[in-house]
């Protein structure tokens, strides 16, 4: 059964409910934030915080490819006076004498799970090209550098890396479907997530067991229909991401499986 959810500032907070017995696994530890005076970000209860960084070995499917990947938590930062955590997606790999560079950065208002700003940087066999977007989710509009606008269908928008963060926040049900139209481009939306069972996953950072989640998303520079992600998140509240499996047009599958992380160790190993 599909279901509509449309997170609001306190059903993203109420998603957090029960998470405060896991803060000693979960929350920052000392020295990980920027700053002794944090701003009311809420960040505590999430599980995750400024200073978490996952490092992942990167395989392509076809030609050979590899490389390696970064996902990493900054701030808090303020961006127009909002405290954010900064998002920030390191990805490089090499086919052949061919570098490919995927680079994002998104600024995360976590206490409304909204973001402010996206930051896009890719270089492939395929395309070269740069994003760089200014969010106004009270306005529910945006601006890009380019010249584009437009106005965004919700005033909590989304980006697809702090997408991906977004979902380790909410309750995910197996044999489960869910519907979101959290994208700040109205043409990008609606992005079904789909849980399609539990998997033991076995990685250098551990043996960890998993939410195999599928994400079905319309990105038409990238895709002509839709583009699937599959992610293997421990079936826990920490919910790291330990692979994700992408489409990449000519390419055929990108692999990123972790390697190590400085988050504390997640349970259900």
């Amino acid at each position: 059964m599909l279901h509509r959810k449309h997170f609001t500032r306190h059903a993203a907070l109420g998603a957090l409910v029960g998470l405060a017995v896991l803060v000693a696994l979960c929350a920052p530890r000392p020295g990980d934030a920027q700053g002794t005076d944090s701003p009311a970000t809420e960040g505590d209860g999430l599980p995750f915080f400024a200073g978490e960084r996952l490092t992942y070995r990167v395989r392509v499917s076809r030609f050979g490819g590899s490389g390696k990947g970064e996902m990493t938590v900054e701030g808090p930062i303020y961006l127009r006076g909002t405290a954010t955590y900064v998002l920030r997606s390191n990805v490089q790999t090499r086919v052949g004498p061919v570098k490919a560079v995927n680079r994002s950065e998104s600024w995360l208002d976590v206490v409304r799970m909204a973001t402010l700003r996206f930051r896009k940087h890719e270089r492939s066999i395929v395309s070269n090209a740069a994003e760089s977007v200014e969010l106004f989710p009270e306005r529910r509009v945006w601006q890009a550098a380019d010249g584009r606008a437009g106005e965004s269908g919700t005033d909590t928008p989304l980006d697809e890396l702090s997408f991906i963060y977004f979902l380790r926040t909410i309750p995910l049900a197996p044999d489960s479907a869910y519907r979101y139209d959290r994208h700040f481009d109205p043409a990008r939306n609606p992005t079904i997530v789909r849980v399609l069972g539990r998997e033991k996953v076995k990685t250098q950072a551990g043996t960890f067991t998993t939410l195999l989640v599928e994400m079905r998303v319309k990105d038409p520079a990238r895709y002509r229909r839709e583009g699937v992600i599959r992610i293997n998140m421990t079936d826990d509240h920490c919910r790291l991401p330990v692979r994700i499996v992408s489409d990449v047009p000519l390419a055929g599958e990108a692999t990123l499986t972790l390697e190590a992380h400085s988050h504390p160790m997640a349970h259900g190993q």
